[in-house]
């Protein structure tokens, strides 16, 4: 870890849902970070939530009387394209990387959505309400779709030339789990460095995979092929290198030689609300020290600061084992 870490401490991982119950939307943020490592880490994270996560489509269509996908089926409003391109929008969760093979039978009339599909215990289908195809009266369908598990995206162009098959359709793949990814990178402070980076990255899933669970994929893919660059065994100009046991021995060590002087812990690594902080910071507490030294009291007449900051100081405070001074503490 880069060197200034030492400095400016271990940067905080945060994980919020956009909408609550929702595990396949978060924002995730980390901070602080060295200048220029927010666009280094969302850039690559980007790039591998995008391209590199399992994920499962159907692949190709079988359906009986038909040929080719520019076939029209008498009794079905649209035609086999137009039933390729709906399929490519069915939003599937498969546990095992077998290819399987289910079935769509139906009769007219009859408007045909995701759930009429015949699915096996190892497909889950997350979005049933997909339509698919409309059925006149007295038309039916006999279809069978080849399902497979794979990552990044298939051509039908390239699998036709490949596997050439009469009456199988080869259907374009898009097998990433991963709707959208969005990164920024704000500015953050820690003490007196305003030069310091924090990274949000914003991802949706199509539910097959939550968000929590790409981004932990995609660490673990980018840390894996990172391992190859470097050696446990070697350690290359290990002053420069972020060592948190040798800033503990060496906190240590001052605390003996100099136990009057205070420990002053930068306030902005509790990740406060931006309203909260200028607070906190306007009123001259610029240290985790120093706010657990203010009382209730001390903090509601601060200028900017109400009920809710209140409230924001003591959660963050108690999710670390810390509290706000007591009254009665004060008076003795």
């Amino acid at each position: 870890m880069h060197i200034i870490q030492e400095e400016i401490g271990l940067p905080t991982f945060s994980v919020t849902p956009v909408k609550k119950g929702d595990d396949c939307h978060a924002i995730f943020t980390i901070a602080p970070l060295p200048p220029g490592y927010g666009m280094t880490l969302g850039n690559a994270m980007r790039r591998v939530l995008l391209s590199s996560l399992p994920g499962a489509a159907v692949t190709s269509i079988r359906v009986s009387g038909v040929q080719h996908e520019y076939t029209t089926i008498k009794g079905v409003h649209e035609s086999i394209m137009d039933i390729a391109l709906n399929l490519k929008l069915l939003r599937l969760r498969k546990h095992n990387k077998e290819q399987e093979v289910i079935k769509l039978e139906a009769k007219g009339p009859l408007a045909v959505t995701a759930k009429d599909l015949k699915s096996t215990s190892d497909i889950e289908v997350l979005n049933p309400e997909l339509p698919l195809l409309t059925l006149e009266k007295g038309a039916s369908i006999d279809m069978q779709l080849t399902i497979e598990k794979g990552v990044g995206y298939a051509s039908a162009a390239e699998r036709n030339k490949k596997q050439n098959e009469p009456g199988l359709i080869y259907v374009d793949a898009v097998f990433t789990p991963v709707v959208k990814v969005r990164f920024d990178v704000e500015a953050a402070r820690v003490g007196q460095r305003t030069d310091l980076e924090k990274l949000i990255l914003d991802i949706e899933t199509n539910g097959s995979l939550t968000a929590e669970d790409a981004v932990q994929f995609g660490s673990q893919l980018l840390q894996s092929y990172f391992g190859y660059f470097a050696s446990d065994k070697k350690v290359v100009e290990p002053e420069f290198m972020a060592d948190f046991s040798r800033t503990t021995a060496q906190q240590t060590e001052d605390a003996t030689h100099t136990p009057s002087k205070e420990s002053y812990t930068p306030i902005e690594i509790l990740n406060f609300s931006p309203r909260t902080l200028n607070a906190l910071i306007n009123a001259g507490v610029g240290s985790i020290e120093q706010l657990t030294k203010c009382t209730e009291a001390t903090l509601s007449n601060f200028r900017g600061f109400g009920a809710k900051a209140l409230d924001e100081v003591k959660k963050t405070l108690g999710d670390r084992g810390l509290k706000l001074s007591d009254e009665n503490t004060l008076d003795s």
